[in-house]
């Protein structure tokens, strides 16, 4: 598997985030990086930061979150905003493009339908640009896409949707393995994350869809079963990029890194 560095965890940690730095990490370490946001900068100028560095972007990731309003002009600047996404990522050279579907206060099935309409009008943008549009198994309890259920509601409804399959969520919700082997055909590009999880409600926990609490934790000292969602990529034929995610601070994001790719590496070569 290719396992690849995702800017958020590096860029929410770090005080004075280092572009150059994570580039450096990433060419010595990883098979390629995901931009989550532009971080300030013009998709061309990190175009030619990471080339200097030899770093293939495999996914541009940016946020969205006017598109399920039913306001009109929420609406027009979330679709706006996702021009701006797929002409960065085709800047990027980024194949597949992910939009982060977060939950509201609001009834779950129906902030679903209200994604899905407006990911249709994204659809043919992503088309004419020769983009994949994606969305991910988003966690929270009121999340409208975490089981691989929510996301095929979505396919049947827009048939050129993919998935990003992260592990980590999927996990929040039903076995992250069993939810990988029903997406599987539609799995453009992964996430592998871990939690810690509490039958209670805790400080620093959230709560998810299954009823219990979860705290980040770095991919291999949680309770997510890895081992079993590796297998099932592996028998899968899954040969897409995997992104190294991790939201808590034990370690900083250039340690955690480089400790979930030996632990994945690690399983691959027992499985």
């Amino acid at each position: 598997m290719k396992y690849t560095t995702m800017s958020y965890t590096f860029s929410r940690q770090e005080k004075h985030f280092d572009l150059g730095k994570m580039l450096k990490f990433t060419a010595e370490h990883m098979d390629g990086i995901d931009f989550v946001t532009l971080h300030g900068q013009e998709a061309s100028e990190l175009k030619k930061m990471s080339d200097d560095f030899g770093v293939d972007v495999v996914c541009h990731t940016f946020f969205a979150r006017g598109l399920p309003s039913e306001d009109l002009q929420e609406q027009r600047e979330a679709l706006d905003e996702c021009k701006k996404g797929i002409e960065a990522a085709v800047r990027l050279g980024a194949p597949v493009i992910m939009i982060p579907t977060p939950g509201q206060n609001m009834n779950r099935d129906q902030l679903r339908k209200r994604w899905i309409l407006g990911l249709k009008s994204v659809i043919p943008l992503t088309n004419d640009a020769g983009l994949m549009l994606s969305i991910e198994n988003f966690p929270g309890d009121r999340s409208p896409f975490v089981l691989a259920d929510d996301y095929q509601e979505a396919k049947r409804e827009i048939p050129e949707l993919k998935l990003t399959f992260d592990s980590g969520n999927a996990g929040s919700g039903e076995d992250p393995a069993e939810s990988f082997r029903q997406c599987a055909d539609n799995v453009v590009h992964a996430h592998f994350k871990d939690w810690v999880i509490s039958e209670k409600p805790q400080d620093g926990y959230r709560p998810m869809l299954d009823g219990r609490f979860y705290r980040s934790a770095l991919i291999g000292e949680g309770d997510i079963d890895n081992r079993s969602c590796v297998k099932a990529m592996k028998e899968a034929g899954y040969d897409g990029y995997i992104n190294i995610e991790y939201e808590n601070d034990k370690y900083d994001p250039f340690e955690a890194t480089r400790r979930a790719v030996e632990y994945l590496r690690q399983l691959e070569a027992e499985i």
